[in-house]
């Protein structure tokens, strides 16, 4: 289902840039990501390796939950390398590639693999104000989306994405406290280009296409989320909803298709420690998302894990 691209792509900028953190100093953990209120300092390069495993064995047919013997679970699993660097202390550029395998337990669905979309985003602090309970800061975030190889966007639940062209802008606002508390809420609109198909014509919506051609819809998203950091610890709890705006829902027994209404709520948790002494410019994090109910997406189950490393190019950290 579409869960498979949801969580390559909406995780990837989200979840993803979650493990996009530490610091190269003993005394704090640096998460940075596309929706939260904090900074990679100018001038230091943070990269490592995510990987999340993904799974279900129910989804939504519309509005209908129910499963399917003829594909059993789905499982998807990701491969990641993220790089994040900070330009200034107020602007940081984000990339990342994953490499994507989806399989089904059952039935005669053949696994697929390869690298799915290349996504660059770039985060800049727009202003700060200080108030009696902490810190208020606002952030703007642009980010686009490229697929770097010519995979099928037609063959779902097993496709690895959905091979469109993306662009989209975020905003967030964040309190931090003294003590170390910390909220975020962040919206974001994602604009999408069409598909191409390799045949000529397709039954969505109700409605006959003659052409290879997918109008694509846009998608809203907004992520709420809360948490501790402070002494190298980052512990997070999050809440994230996707809307499509557009786009019909799977024909009963049919398979998936590519511009359906894939709409979802999830709930998640991450945490995140720095290493000590020597080793405190590594850091390793873990998380767990789970998808409270949908609309034509998988009802998945997702963990994940990385190791990541800090490069500080503004001179070496004292001992």
């Amino acid at each position: 289902m579409q869960i498979l691209r949801s969580l390559a792509q909406l995780t990837a900028l989200v979840l993803s840039a979650l493990v996009l953190s530490t610091s190269v100093l003993p005394t704090a953990a640096h998460a940075q990501t596309v929706d939260d209120g904090i900074m990679i300092d100018g001038k230091t390069l943070f990269t490592g390796y995510l990987f999340t495993y993904d799974s279900w064995d129910e989804y939504w047919e519309g509005a209908l939950k129910r499963d399917n013997g003829n594909i059993g679970t789905i499982t998807t699993q990701t491969s990641s390398w993220y790089v994040n660097y900070g330009v200034t202390n107020r602007l940081n550029v984000i990339t990342s590639l994953p490499y994507v395998q989806t399989e089904a337990s059952q039935g005669v669905l053949r696994e697929m693999q390869g690298l799915q979309d290349f996504s660059v985003a770039a985060k800049y602090q727009l202003f700060s104000v200080r108030s009696p309970i902490g810190l208020v800061r606002t952030f703007a975030v642009g980010s686009a989306g490229l697929p770097m190889t010519d995979y099928t966007p037609d063959f779902y639940p097993l496709s690895i994405g959905s091979n469109t062209k993306r662009v989209a802008g975020r905003f967030t606002i964040n309190l931090q406290t003294k003590p170390g508390w910390f909220v975020n809420a962040s919206p974001a609109y994602t604009w999408r280009s069409n598909v191409t198909l390799d045949r000529p014509y397709y039954f969505t919506d109700g409605q006959l296409f003659l052409t290879d051609d997918v109008d694509m819809p846009n998608v809203f998203d907004y992520v709420l989320s809360g948490g501790y950091l402070r002494r190298g610890l980052m512990a997070t709890v999050m809440f994230s909803q996707q809307r499509m705006l557009g786009g019909g829902d799977i024909r009963r027994q049919d398979m998936p298709f590519v511009s359906n209404r894939m709409n979802f709520d999830k709930i998640g948790g991450m945490a995140m420690w720095s290493l000590p002494k020597k080793l405190r410019f590594l850091s390793v994090q873990g998380s767990y998302t789970y998808t409270l109910q949908g609309r034509n997406v998988g009802q998945a189950s997702t963990v994940t894990g990385g190791v990541m490393y800090t490069l500080p190019f503004h001179g070496r950290p004292t001992q």
